[in-house]
């Protein structure tokens, strides 16, 4: 046990040590004083709520009671006349036994799982990103194969215009062959008619229906290059989107219905305003729905109303077309046929014209043999058999009488006057008989002719309900016109056998 060292009396008042040593040491533990205070307040505040401020010039337990005060259970009144308490609104735990209710406290530090936390932040980034990205190539993919639908349907309607077309080129064919087996007929029966101005009216119209029909056809091909160009854009766009989204296994279709009709491409149908879903976000140049995305999702829209016009647009100038070709085709045929009916009324009369100028001409020449053997009578017998004759002017009776002055007889100038006037009217009866021989040569011809007209407007009316036929193509009427002589019959077009013959 040390001794004790026995105390200078007055210790209290008198200092040993130096104050120079006794300033320093006092400022070292002030020092670690201010130090440790400052600590313990920087380890209380490291924890605490984000909105929280201490107010230096507030006292500490003053402050500490403001602090708290939001924190406490709220009292309201209820309807029959008591109280209720409840905690505040707001995250945080609710401490019921202390009636309090503290917000979430964040830590001002990185925790031991910071690391961790990060990564499930960035998971969650990564696959919030997937999912848009996703949603966008969904929205992409529909839209694509909405395209590719429409482009379906223009090329079927497009195959469908190009048949019309043909049709059309098939009639302004058949229009030729029509004028090219009319032109055969006989001069006296190229009198221009009525069927004649319908061929060229036909021809007129259908030239016009060609220039309508051409036109279509390029608007259709301009569409159908718009549609495929929308189309590898859709393609290309949506392939860069899902580069995103190679470890999600779920259908584009299925994230379609989960995300909802408001992320639709809305191209077929107006949403209803009832639908909840989700809605477009804004177009961001570094985000999952690019403005690139946008602007070829709102051409794919422009261009699927524009190309459903277009194909309402050929379809009904196709029925048109279709209707009127027909009625063209009809009319002209309706004339040939009029045509036709007039040549066979005039052919029958004209065969009962001449079947009385038969009669007439049998009569003429029957009576001018007559008058051929009168005359030869009256010059002198021809045959035996006319040896029987009259008497002569120098019989012996005439002699005898005229053997005085002025008993001349005038039996031979009655005889030669009968003579002049058979003569006479033998050559009237020949010139008639000429007359009529020439006018019924010249029936008979303008018979054949009508005979040959008729049958050349029938081959014109059977060549063009044959032509006409959808079974015969526009190239096959080509080729059997190129082999076919006009002064035959039209050849038949080629069969088409049926599926369950050709089964």
């Amino acid at each position: 046990m040390p001794a004790l060292i026995p105390l200078l009396e007055n210790s209290q008042n008198t200092r040993v040590g130096a104050p120079a040593w006794l300033e320093e040491a006092q400022a070292q533990m002030l020092k670690a004083q201010q130090l440790t205070d400052r600590c313990g307040r920087e380890a209380v505040t490291m924890w605490q709520p984000k909105d929280s401020v201490w107010d230096p010039h507030v006292a500490h337990h003053l402050c500490r009671a403001a602090y708290i005060l939001p924190w406490r259970f709220r009292v309201e009144m209820v309807k029959g006349g008591g109280t209720l308490e409840r905690p505040p609104p707001g995250e945080g735990v609710t401490l019921w036994k202390s009636k309090m209710k503290p917000p979430a406290w964040g830590a001002r530090l990185p925790l031991p799982l910071n690391r961790d936390a990060h990564a499930l932040q960035t998971a969650d980034l990564v696959q919030a990103h997937a999912r848009g990205a996703r949603v966008t190539a969904a929205r992409l993919g529909r839209a694509q194969q909405q395209i590719n639908g429409q482009l379906r349907l223009l090329l079927r309607q497009r195959e469908a215009t190009d048949h019309r077309l043909s049709e059309v080129r098939k009639g302004l064919l058949i229009n030729q062959q029509s004028v090219r087996l009319r032109g055969y007929r006989p001069k006296s029966e190229k009198v221009p008619d009525k069927a004649d101005s319908m061929l060229t009216w036909e021809k007129e119209e259908l030239k016009n229906l060609k220039r309508k029909m051409e036109k279509d056809m390029e608007k259709s091909e301009a569409m159908l290059k718009t549609l495929a160009s929308c189309r590898d854009t859709l393609d290309f766009c949506c392939k860069e989107r899902l580069q995103a989204v190679d470890l999600m296994n779920k259908p584009l279709d299925k994230v379609l219905e989960l995300a909802g009709r408001h992320s639709w491409v809305n191209l077929s149908h107006v949403q209803s305003p009832s639908t909840q879903g989700q809605k477009t976000p804004p177009p961001d140049p570094v985000g999952t729905y690019t403005p690139e995305c946008a602007t070829v999702l709102y051409e794919a829209k422009r261009l699927l109303m524009e190309s459903k016009d277009i194909l309402q647009e050929l379809a009904k100038n196709e029925e048109d077309i279709r209707e009127q070709q027909l009625q063209i085709s009809d009319r002209v045929c309706a004339s040939l046929t009029q045509k036709m009916r007039e040549t066979s009324e005039l052919k029958e009369k004209m065969n009962m014209t001449l079947g009385l100028m038969r009669g007439t001409i049998h009569r003429c020449r029957k009576f001018n043999q007559e008058m051929y053997i009168t005359r030869g009578l009256i010059k002198g017998p021809l045959l035996k058999t006319h040896l029987e004759t009259r008497e002569k002017l120098d019989r012996p009776l005439v002699r005898v009488y005229q053997r005085h002055v002025g008993t001349q007889l005038p039996e031979a100038a009655r005889l030669l006057q009968g003579t002049d006037k058979l003569q006479r009217h033998n050559l009237h009866m020949e010139k008639n008989l000429e007359d009529l021989l020439a006018t019924s040569k010249n029936l008979t011809d303008s018979l054949n002719c009508k005979e040959i007209g008729r049958d050349a407007d029938y081959k014109v009316v059977r060549l063009r309900l044959r032509q006409r036929h959808p079974h015969v193509s526009y190239q096959q009427a080509q080729a059997l016109v190129n082999d076919w002589d006009p002064r035959t019959p039209p050849p038949r077009p080629p069969r088409v056998e049926s599926s369950n013959a050709a089964k």
